[in-house]
C-alpha cells in the first residue's frame, strides 16, 4: 500500500478558544476529509470507502482519545507521540465531507502551534492513510477498498507541499501490515518476497503431489 496524504486549505479552518488562563484550550475546526469529488491531488475517494475508513478510525482512535496528529510533514503512517501537536476529538459527516474538531495539546509541539495561532499564523491540516490507487481517468486515481485512515489531521504550515513531500520521499516505498504494525518495505525487498513466495508455493505443490503418489501406492 502507498502512503497517501491530503491537505485542507488555510481558509477552510477556524480556530476556537475555550476557557481562560491555565484552563484555556484551543481548538482547530473545519473539513478534515473529503469523498466523491476529485481533490487537488487528482485523487478521488468513493463515499463508501471513506465512510468505512472513518468509522473504523473513530471507533479505534477518536473514541479512545488517541487520535493524535503531528506537527508538519510526517513521512510514515504511524504517529510519533514525541511530535504530537493535536488530538482529534470529533469527526462528523456533512455531505461528502467530514468536519473535524481537534484540540491543540499542551505538548512541546502543541505549544508551538498554540503560540503561532495566537500570533495570527495560518495553518492547514493534512490527513494520512494507506491504500492502493487505481487509475480511472487520465491523471486521476481512485482510492481502493484497502484504504486505512491512520491520521485524520496533522498540522501543516504549507498544505500545498504536503503531498509532493510525501510522494517524493516514499516514491519507491510500499507499506505492509505486519505483527500489528505498518512496516516500510522497499520494492527490491517486496520483489524478493514475491519470488520466495512463488518458490515456496512450488515446493508445496511438489510435496502434495508426492504425498498423493505415495498414497496411491499403499
Amino acid at each position: 500500500m502507498k502512503l497517501i496524504a491530503e491537505s485542507t486549505k488555510f481558509e477552510n479552518l477556524s480556530v476556537l478558544t475555550e476557557g481562560k488562563g491555565d484552563n484555556k484550550k484551543m481548538y482547530i475546526k473545519g473539513p478534515f476529509l473529503q469523498a466523491e469529488k476529485v481533490n487537488r491531488n487528482n485523487r478521488v475517494y468513493p463515499q463508501a470507502i471513506m465512510d468505512a475508513a472513518v468509522e473504523k478510525y473513530i471507533e479505534e482512535y477518536v473514541n479512545e482519545n488517541r487520535a493524535l496528529g503531528e506537527l508538519n510533514h510526517p513521512a510514515e503512517p504511524q504517529v510519533n507521540p514525541e511530535r504530537a501537536a493535536i488530538l482529534t476529538t470529533e469527526l462528523t459527516k456533512s455531505g461528502i465531507y467530514y468536519e473535524g474538531t481537534a484540540k491543540v495539546l499542551s505538548t512541546p509541539m502543541g505549544k508551538i502551534v498554540e503560540n503561532l495561532l495566537s500570533d495570527g499564523v495560518k495553518i492547514g491540516v493534512s490527513s494520512r492513510g494507506l491504500g492502493s490507487l487505481k487509475p480511472v481517468q487520465k491523471g486521476i486515481n481512485e482510492v481502493q477498498e484497502d484504504f486505512v485512515l491512520t491520521t485524520a489531521a496533522d498540522v501543516v504550515f504549507d498544505p500545498s507541499a504536503q503531498s509532493s513531500f510525501v510522494e517524493g520521499v516514499m516514491e519507491s516505498t510500499e507499506w505492509i501490515f505486519e505483527s500489528g504494525l505498518f512496516r516500510q518495505i522497499d520494492l527490491e525487498e517486496q520483489q524478493k518476497r514475491i519470488r520466495l513466495a512463488n518458490k515456496r508455493n512450488l515446493n508445496e505443490t511438489k510435496l502434495r503431489a508426492f504425498e498423493k503418489l505415495m498414497q496411491s501406492l499403499i
